[in-house]
Parts: C-alpha cells; structure tokens; sequence
C-alpha cells in the first residue's frame, strides 16, 4: 500500500477509534451512573459531569483539528 494513502486511513482509524472511546465514556458515565441526569435539582456531580464532558470534547476536537490540518503527501516513492 502506498505511504500516503495508509498514512490517511490510519487518520480515519485514530479519529474514529479516539471518537467512540469518548462517546462511551461519556455516555457510561452520564447513564449508567446517572451523573448526566438531573433528578431534584442540579447536584455537584451533575456540573463535574458537565464540565469534564465539555472540557474532553473541546480537547478531543482539538485533537482532530490538529491531526487533519497536517498535509499528507500523496506523491512520495
């Protein structure tokens, strides 16, 4: 296989894999131990849960950001 086109799959698998590892944590964490619902009122969990999710999700875009801004040369032997 050529460099630059494994070179681009391995992107898709990073980004892909990387993607859904976040989404099931979050979702773990948000469900299954219900810190993502709010029941009576707002608790410290419910905004720890809340917080941590915006702050991996900013990072976890940044992440692709950078990763896919980075050329691919198509043409190398």
């Amino acid at each position: 296989m050529e460099p630059g086109v494994k070179q681009y799959l391995i992107r898709i698998v990073n980004t892909l894999s990387l993607g859904l590892l976040w989404m099931a944590a979050s979702s773990t964490a948000g469900i299954m131990y219900e810190l993502g619902i709010v029941k009576e009122h707002f608790t410290t969990g419910n905004f720890l849960f809340y917080a941590g999710f915006v702050i991996s999700l900013f990072f976890y875009l940044r992440w692709v950001i950078r990763l896919w801004r980075k050329p691919i040369d198509f043409e190398q032997p």
